[in-house]
């Protein structure tokens, strides 16, 4: 068939909640009356879906969309494309002139400009660029971590019905605590985060009790967002992978659109054994969304898409399973590109029910023995899958599929090359 392709928050969460929200409210509580448009990064400029799907939330042609490029580096050029982007699907979009370069006011003096939030509250929608996350939320927060009356109407935006969209940076300042400023993916598992350095507090338009990341799959940072949910006591992650985005509708009905998809990770019954004295986890439950497929981010049920419910449904306890792979699956880079997304649909039609992967120093372990990871992957009777191949490709939705991650010592030198030419 060719389907090779494819909990320290105690201390300070009261206070974290509260900030983050209108009024008073805690995630949980402030009501949701808007959409959300969360891309994981470098998504095509061409590819219309992205952009026609943000101007019919924000209301149809002609809808007005604040554009924000104070992630940037290069707001003026970078926030042009957006803009253009937008304005070619239908919308009347505008650029705000908040940012860190480039623009005639410094940021604290454009977000309590009258006229610029009076412009950004009548909108029906914004749109937050990427680059570098915190300065999105030093310039939307005031020094003393209140909201600045910027931030107030992109609230008044989404709370009346508007569409609040964001790329890469701006797709990680959805939820209430944020990546910040990270090393690798396995430097930050070997070292941990810390509160005000690595992570930090984001604009929490998301539910209080999801944590997100971007360029998830192809970056492997979905080993991060495990290690940022267990130090901040998260029970649930949203990983969406770059070209690809998830719209959420009424703060609950989760859609894929994109490329590539979206992983779910779920902590809810996790065990972490605190004398490993290194980040270890056992029985998380990773899910992985494909396009067209829908996701209840309160009831936790998955929708697969149309194609792939009238394509093949992977269900091992069924009498008709045939899986088609017959040896072991071991990956020696699970952080590698898309490669956890790729392991868990390779799962679904392997007659093993086990599958490892690792993550450790290359470079380092040809000279000497380092530090590193397993994760083991099993699939069990949760677990199911469905596959299409009507997009041309090998596509799979993935439930509940189990990974347990211990420390590990790979003894070096890794390999001896010897005399060989």
């Amino acid at each position: 068939m060719g389907r090779w392709m494819s909990t320290s928050l105690a201390l300070m969460g009261a206070l974290l909640l509260s900030a983050t929200c209108q009024a008073g409210e805690t995630p949980e509580e402030a009501p949701a009356h808007g959409s959300l448009v969360i891309l994981g990064g470098s998504e095509r400029f061409d590819h219309i879906e992205y952009w026609e799907q943000i101007v019919e939330l924000a209301g149809g042609p002609g809808c007005r969309i604040a554009v924000f490029p104070t992630a940037s580096g290069d707001p003026v050029k970078k926030g042009g494309w957006v803009i253009s982007a937008l304005n070619k699907a239908g919308a009347d979009a505008f650029l705000v002139p908040v940012a860190w370069r480039k623009m005639p006011l410094s940021p604290q003096e454009a977000v309590a400009d009258p006229e610029l939030v009076e412009q950004v509250r009548e909108s029906t929608g914004v749109f937050l660029i990427g680059g570098e996350q915190d300065k999105i939320v030093k310039a939307l927060y005031t020094p003393e971590g209140q909201n600045t009356p910027m931030l107030d109407a992109v609230w008044d935006v989404y709370k009346k019905g508007g569409v609040i969209a964001g790329t890469s940076a701006g797709a990680a300042v959805m939820s209430r605590i944020m990546y910040r400023d990270a090393d690798s993916v396995l430097e930050t598992m070997l070292r941990g985060v810390h509160f005000g350095k690595e992570i930090d507090r984001g604009l929490g338009f998301l539910d209080g009790e999801w944590f997100v990341d971007q360029h998830c799959l192809v970056r492997g940072r979905f080993a991060r967002t495990l290690v940022a949910m267990h130090d901040q006591g998260f029970k649930y992650g949203l990983g969406v992978d770059e070209n690809s985005g998830v719209i959420v509708r009424n703060g609950k009905d989760l859609e894929v659109i994109g490329y590539k998809g979206a992983l779910v990770l779920d902590l809810s019954r996790a065990q972490h054994d605190p004398k490993l004295n290194r980040f270890n986890l056992k029985n998380v439950r990773l899910t992985y969304l494909d396009r067209g497929d829908r996701y209840d981010l309160k009831t936790r049920v998955v929708t697969p898409s149309d194609d792939k419910l009238d394509d093949e449904k992977l269900d091992p306890k069924s009498p008709d399973f045939r899986p088609y792979l017959d040896r072991p699956l071991f990956f020696n880079d699970i952080l590698g590109n898309t490669t956890v997304a790729d392991l868990m649909g390779k799962l679904m039609e392997c007659i093993h029910a086990e599958a490892i992967g690792l993550a450790f120093d290359g470079i380092e372990a040809r000279k000497h023995s380092v530090d590193g990871f397993e994760f083991k992957f099993t699939r069990d009777d949760d677990s199911v899958a469905w596959y299409t191949e009507s997009h041309g490709g090998d596509d799979y939705t993935v439930l509940n599929i189990r990974l347990d991650i211990r420390p590990i010592r790979i003894t070096g030198p890794l390999y001896d090359a010897g005399d060989s030419p």
